[in-house]
């Protein structure tokens, strides 16, 4: 551990009020189980595009970002994270009509009232983030080969990623700012992973649909930036609430006790 001054700014939990002790104490949690949440839907997002449900596999990014190269859009969101929205005996006959050429006979047959029934709920054409399948012409276009999102699709999440993730962990480094770790460049490092752990994940979505090993970055990436998460998290409230004032902050303070309120 470095005994690296104290900067004259710098103020541990213990001299904080207890009252913004309390503030950044709800931050965290709430701010917890956001993460958490976030990852559940991240692993059911993703998971199950390469025919396994249970894993999140290096396959299942290529195929999110880059398509699978031979199945078609529907058939990889059928077996991906649409999986769970109709019964595996509904799936199997609208996977088999697309392989056999999507007729336009046997969808207003067989396949159209299954998607009235099963997708128009939400696929209606009504939202523009959605696939369309209101309609055989629509859903002709998500019958053909996957090429993985598209390029305006990725623009569109990016930005929502970089501003939405940014705060998240501006927020957070803020607090853990308040932590006592040793040596000062560790910290540091600590607060700045996870900014160029988001640069790079998101950079990696467009390079993934060129060359497929990019996938690597983004898993990669994605680790490092809960791992970062995790720490921060952990290091703040066992600092606010449980770990005894640091030596070096009770010098500073001649050994009186930090006023509270």
């Amino acid at each position: 551990m470095s005994d690296a001054p104290l900067h004259r700014l710098y103020l541990h939990y213990s001299e904080l009020p207890y009252s913004l002790r309390v503030l950044y104490t709800a931050v965290l949690l709430v701010l917890g189980v956001a993460y958490l949440f976030a990852g559940i839907y991240l692993f059911y997002t993703y998971s199950g595009k390469d025919g396994n449900p249970l894993t999140l596999s290096y396959e299942d990014v290529v195929i999110a970002y880059s398509g699978s190269g031979k199945d078609s859009r529907l058939e990889s969101a059928l077996r991906g994270a649409m999986r769970t929205m109709l019964p595996a005996e509904e799936i199997t006959p609208i996977i088999t009509w697309v392989r056999e050429g999507a007729d336009r006979a046997r969808y207003e047959q067989a396949i159209k009232p299954m998607l009235d029934k099963r997708c128009l709920t939400c696929h209606d054409g009504s939202n523009p983030h959605l696939a369309n399948l209101n309609g055989y012409d629509n859903l002709r276009k998500v019958t053909e080969r996957d090429t993985g999102a598209g390029v305006f699709t990725l623009v569109r999440v990016s930005h929502i990623h970089f501003f939405g993730i940014s705060f998240v962990f501006f927020i957070l480094g803020t607090i853990f700012s308040h932590a006592y770790v040793r040596p000062v460049w560790f910290k540091c490092a600590v607060v700045a992973l996870p900014f160029i752990s988001l640069t790079l994940d998101i950079s990696s979505w467009y390079f993934t649909k060129l060359y497929h090993p990019f996938a690597w970055v983004v898993i990669i990436s994605g680790v490092v930036m809960a791992l970062s998460f995790a720490y921060m998290w952990v290091v703040s409230m066992y600092q606010l609430w449980f770990s005894p004032t640091p030596i070096v902050v009770i010098r500073r303070q001649g050994g009186d006790t930090p006023p509270v309120g």
